[in-house]
């Protein structure tokens, strides 16, 4: 029932509240990107949604134009290719601002698995032994809270396995109250560092 009624609900009142909160923030942070490097002030990429479905997942740009599609640690310097505001952007995960309109649309909620890039077919599987992919993605997650860039594949999909088990008003509260302790304190980012193979953070 929470679910499938009551959390969509919840995250549609909450992200559209947040819109208006941080509408003129993100109108600011978008001529800042656009200011300070070539290239439009979002970014747009595939990503894994519910049912294993594609989405377009919505960021602020934080890389160079030209800088190749690939996760970041992928990149051979990725600290090169990240824009004069992207740094700061990525530490305090304001790039992630756009996805609140991901959210409204019902693709993203705020709590769940982080959403899989098109192509971490790695992920998706492990994801698929604990059904963490019939739920929608979020914002933020259990496994963000517990190890971000650091984990591996197979610990992040356990943890998103668990927050499929635990899921639940008082949990999800848990999470965005460790996701905000967490993104004060910038833990567990590793720029082009990544326990994934074929993971980490998108590269713009």
């Amino acid at each position: 029932m929470y679910a499938k009624f009551f959390k969509p609900l919840m995250d549609f009142i909450a992200a559209l509240i947040s819109v208006l909160l941080t509408l003129i923030p993100m109108i600011i942070i978008g001529i800042l990107v656009v200011a300070t490097s070539p290239g439009p002030a979002i970014y747009t990429q595939k990503r894994v949604g519910r049912g294993k479905k594609l989405f377009t997942l919505l960021k602020f740009r934080t890389m160079k134009k030209g800088t190749p599609e690939v996760a970041t640690h992928l990149l051979e310097s990725p600290k090169d290719c990240i824009t004069p505001i992207g740094r700061f952007l990525r530490k305090y995960s304001l790039d992630e601002l756009p996805q609140l309109f991901n959210i409204l649309t019902f693709k993203m909620s705020f709590v769940g698995p982080r959403p899989a890039l098109w192509n971490q077919d790695d992920l998706v599987a492990e994801r698929d032994r604990y059904g963490a992919n019939d739920i929608r993605p979020g914002l933020t997650g259990w496994a963000q809270i517990n190890g971000r860039d650091e984990l591996s594949i197979p610990d992040k999909a356990a943890l998103d396995g668990e927050y499929v088990k635990r899921m639940g008003p008082i949990f999800d509260l848990k999470c965005l109250f460790g996701t905000v302790k967490a993104v004060f304190k910038a833990e567990g980012v590793r720029e082009g560092k990544s326990g994934e193979r074929g993971a980490g953070q998108s590269n713009k």
